[in-house]
């Protein structure tokens, strides 16, 4: 049932308004007794699931007793993290997911479904796995918070993945990152319907659909005049329209087509967001369909200092590298250790160029110039770059620099996903 939708790609609902409207919805569904609230985490924290879910607590009172943030294969938020984006919401409520111990599997989606939406590309069954907390029977309401946005994986965020994915089991998250991947990114992003969707639609509407899920989605974005992120839109509901109205409005609102390929691309990732390349790798992932062959992307990261954010997939991209899809399939077909970690396959095909463009990658002095070389990326100086590039004269979009070089600067790789129309039509 759809409770709530409204949204358009120049609107601004007021945090006033989302609480008025969240209490509305509240009242209307009756009390409940126990609530838990799945927000996703700090890497998320421009999607305002964070005030959403302090709301959501002001509401309940102590009837919303569990917050667990979708951490997927992130590390756990600190208490620091927890106060900033979680405001007045009480500490003892939070609980760490677990995504190697802490799962369940309720169903496997069956190989033949698997392979017929992939187009044969993969062929395995997909277990459906999810945190053991969400099956305790106490639970009156499970409210799923979140933004929906392009993602590389999954076409847009949030729904089904913020459950599969973001409370899910290691390997419901491997399998389902290869998916995507195997099929190809390009085909992927932006779009509402892909093969890893319809796999966890199919695990959704078979497996978990007796679960009382409620999903609380945003649409965000960057005001053109404040340079402030604001909500777009707001939709809840407990099936899949509102997800449907949420991917359309933030494909509007997120997905910026450029009016011709870019040559030289600017990204900053802000050091309180990325510190690895899991997550930074998004300035690779949400630009390349934008970029023109031999084109550059510069990435300017002042705080990374890791590769993967679970030792084990850091482990292994420090050993396999960013070497473009056939080197990657090909090691994963002979190496037990990426078989065993579909995702960090998947996640080193997404971070490649393939060989078509140039990344560089700009670190602070947390990682080295041998690291950076040695899966794969060129290496460029933070100083000198942010010299060449200083960051409080450059705009979002097109800028033209003093000697006359046109880059692309993008403040947010998160926020949305470029193109340039005939790549994408590609």
């Amino acid at each position: 049932m759809l409770y709530f939708a409204r949204g358009s790609r120049n609107g601004d609902i007021s945090p006033e308004e989302i609480r008025a409207i969240l209490g509305e919805v509240f009242d209307r569904i009756g009390p409940r007794k126990r609530v838990l609230a799945i927000p996703p985490d700090f890497t998320r924290l421009n999607s305002f699931a964070g005030p959403v879910t302090e709301m959501c607590n002001d509401y309940f009172g102590d009837a919303l007793t569990d917050v667990m943030p979708a951490l997927g294969t992130h590390s756990p938020m600190t208490d620091e993290q927890i106060s900033v984006m979680f405001g007045s919401v009480p500490k003892e409520k939070f609980r760490i997911h677990d995504w190697r111990n802490d799962v369940v599997t309720v169903g496997e989606v069956p190989a033949s479904y698997v392979s017929e939406v992939s187009e044969g590309r993969v062929s395995y069954g997909w277990p459906a796995q999810v945190n053991k907390l969400l099956l305790d029977p106490s639970f009156d309401l499970i409210l799923s918070i979140g933004q929906v946005v392009p993602h590389e994986v999954i076409g847009m965020a949030n729904h089904a993945k913020n459950i599969f994915v973001g409370v899910g089991g290691s390997e419901g998250i491997n399998k389902s990152h290869f998916i995507g991947a195997s099929y190809g990114m390009e085909r992927i992003m932006g779009r509402a319907r892909t093969p890893v969707r319809d796999v966890l639609e199919y695990a959704r509407t078979h497996f978990i659909n007796d679960l009382p899920i409620l999903y609380v989605l945003t649409v965000r974005a960057k005001d053109d005049q404040s340079g402030k992120m604001v909500t777009r839109g707001l939709f809840i509901g407990d099936d899949f329209e509102c997800f449907e109205k949420a991917s359309q409005l933030s494909l509007e609102t997120n997905f910026i087509m450029v009016d011709h390929e870019i040559r030289k691309c600017v990204v900053y990732l802000d050091p309180e967001e990325f510190k690895s390349t899991w997550l930074g790798n998004k300035a690779v992932y949400r630009t390349r369909m934008a970029l023109a062959d031999d084109a550059e992307l510069v990435i300017l990261a002042p705080a990374l200092k890791e590769f993967g954010e679970d030792r084990t997939i850091d482990g292994l991209i420090r050993k396999y590298g960013y070497k473009g899809t056939p080197h990657t399939l090909e090691a994963t077909r002979e190496n037990a250790d990426l078989q065993a970690n579909l995702g960090a396959s998947a996640h080193l095909i997404h971070g490649s160029s393939e060989g078509r463009f140039k990344i560089t990658y700009c670190p602070g002095p947390e990682m080295t110039k041998e690291e950076i070389e040695s899966v794969g990326f060129a290496y460029g100086d933070l100083e000198g770059m942010l010299r060449r590039y200083p960051l409080d004269t450059l705009r979002d979009g097109w800028n033209t620099m003093p000697d006359g070089e046109e880059i692309y600067y993008i403040s947010n790789p998160a926020l949305g996903l470029w193109a340039y129309r005939d790549r994408f039509n590609d």
